[in-house]
């Protein structure tokens, strides 16, 4: 299964692929959308535009997205929430389910720590994708949300053939 995660940003929103086969992950690309400028509108269709192609030539069959908190800024926050809107939106009109998760459990499922660094969060990306060059600190937020998702539809795989068997018995 070929997975994307999204860490949603609107000037820089970092993207990661893996391929996850039973519990074995691959590296296949990693990146950073940039949007520059002060049109907001401008900045979100070019956001758009690239995590569309991102999905174009890479294909994934799943997709998450880091879900965002509230910070004391409320404007940079309703800015935040539109680019999370993008990166949201362009998967699911490539009709894929989007999984959502909160910066700490993607830091668990990755580190084994909630509140882990990002230095913490690199490094055991590194350790999981062996080869990974990583395009930036979006970029391996993005891969780890991607190992985050992977390892959650591997769980409820799981799950799911575990009643399947409970069922025919």
């Amino acid at each position: 299964m070929r997975v994307l995660g999204i860490d949603p940003g609107l000037r820089n929103l970092g993207w990661g692929v893996i391929d996850a086969e039973g519990s074995h992950l691959r590296h296949v690309a990693n990146g950073i959308c940039h949007s520059a400028g002060d049109d907001l509108a401008l900045r979100l269709l070019s956001l758009h535009r690239q995590l569309t192609a991102v999905l174009r030539d890479h294909a994934p069959d799943a997709a998450a997205v880091e879900q965002t908190f509230v910070n004391k800024d409320a404007v940079a926050t309703l800015k935040l929430g539109q680019a999370r809107g993008i990166a949201l939106l362009v998967p699911a009109q490539a009709g894929l389910l989007v999984g959502e998760y909160a910066p700490n459990a993607v830091k668990k499922a990755v580190v084994g720590v909630g509140h882990a660094d990002k230095v913490q969060v690199q490094h055991m990306v590194r350790l999981q994708l062996p080869g990974v060059v990583i395009a930036g600190a979006d970029a391996a937020d993005a891969l780890a949300i991607a190992i985050c998702h992977a390892h959650h539809l591997q769980s409820a795989g799981r799950l799911a053939a575990a009643v399947a068997r409970g069922a025919r018995q």
